[in-house]
């Protein structure tokens, strides 16, 4: 007799599916837009019920009764709109700027600073007139030159979740393949690439992948793609030319934690192919959280089992005047040796950009 863990065990997973909205929202200029019409005709194919509304900064009659259905509500409404402000941020140290293409995510991961930098608007919003975007961020190139500008597509979003629907990453990857001091980076914790790979980037794209131990995936990162599905993606990547990159985030303080990132590790080196060895960078970034980001979290997610106790943290100055909680110095150096040299014992040729 099969034991629940055996026949689990010899039941394959579906895949995680591509997101499909239960709702869209369009402002009225977004239809004037190739891209904007594209996106209707997508959205009328597929039968979803859509709305108008007069600026994508403001959804206000989301469906749901209370604070917390509309909140899971929002995280499955699109909204598609024109993105005015084409002055970047920073985005250090992953990159020079953020490339704006899209904001919000519908993973649900319970750790994420959108839970706070996005506030009432949870929503997913993507924009049409990536001509615009592209235009700026050529002046930014432009401005910089000869140094090499890179631009990171990822700040505020998932832009891979959403590929399907846009083609916005694909723009940016034949833009970037065709400037000489143009580089773009973006980090997705989902698993549908096979649009970009047939793309000529020229290697001035690199693709990251968010991985971190079981534990905090089980628990902390639900509605985005398995370890497993993650890990297959980057090898498709890394077989089809692009610079590739894991982002360890949130590097998380937990019992077993040693036993966990060695898992990690000894994984990656056992699944990726031999081209994803040639050009490996980590990103390593250490759990933190505000005191509005703790009361956040834990009224969307009440069972969570996120620690946040602030008792045990070290405030750190925050880039946006908030104070933000990290570990110890003690607990932070641990962190960080024990998985650089699970890195370099596994990857001697892999580089880590930074640790945070």
């Amino acid at each position: 007799m099969l034991t629940p863990e055996r026949r689990a065990a010899q039941t394959p997973r579906k895949p995680t599916s591509l997101f499909i909205p239960e709702l869209v929202y369009f402002e009225p200029d977004a239809l004037s837009y190739p891209k904007g019409e594209q996106i209707m005709e997508w959205v009328r194919d597929h039968g979803i019920p859509y709305r108008m509304t007069t600026s994508h900064n403001r959804i206000t009659n989301l469906p749901g009764e209370g604070e917390l259905e509309q909140y899971k509500i929002a995280k499955r409404t699109l909204v598609v709109g024109v993105r005015k402000t084409l002055k970047f941020d920073q985005s250090k140290p992953s990159a020079d700027y953020a490339i704006p293409i899209a904001t919000g995510c519908m993973g649900h991961c319970h750790y994420c600073y959108l839970q706070t930098t996005l506030g009432a608007k949870p929503y997913i919003r993507i924009y049409v007139n990536t001509g615009d975007i592209i235009a700026a961020a050529k002046r930014y190139i432009e401005e910089r030159a000869p140094e090499i500008t890179t631009f990171e597509a990822a700040c505020t979003s998932d832009p891979l979740a959403v590929e399907h629907i846009t083609g916005s990453l694909a723009e940016l990857i034949a833009f970037m393949a065709e400037e000489p001091l143009g580089r773009l980076r973006f980090v997705t914790k989902f698993q549908h690439v096979q649009p970009l790979l047939g793309i000529a980037h020229n290697h001035h794209t690199r693709i990251r992948f968010s991985v971190n131990a079981g534990y905090v995936i089980r628990n902390f990162e639900p509605a985005t793609a398995r370890f497993e599905e993650r890990i297959e993606a980057a090898g498709q990547v890394a077989r089809a030319g692009y610079p590739l990159g894991f982002i360890i985030a949130p590097i998380i303080w937990y019992d077993g934690w040693q036993e966990g990132y060695a898992e990690l590790l000894a994984k990656l080196a056992q699944a990726l192919p031999p081209e994803a060895g040639k050009d490996l960078t980590f990103e390593m970034i250490q759990h933190r959280f505000t005191k509005t980001a703790k009361a956040v979290i834990e009224k969307r997610y009440p069972k969570t089992k996120l620690e946040m106790d602030i008792e045990k943290r070290k405030k750190k100055w925050g880039r946006w005047g908030q104070n933000k909680y990290v570990y110890p110095d003690e607990q932070q150096n641990a962190l960080r040796e024990f998985i650089t040299e699970r890195i370099f014992e596994h990857f001697p040729a892999g580089r880590i950009d930074y640790f945070t």
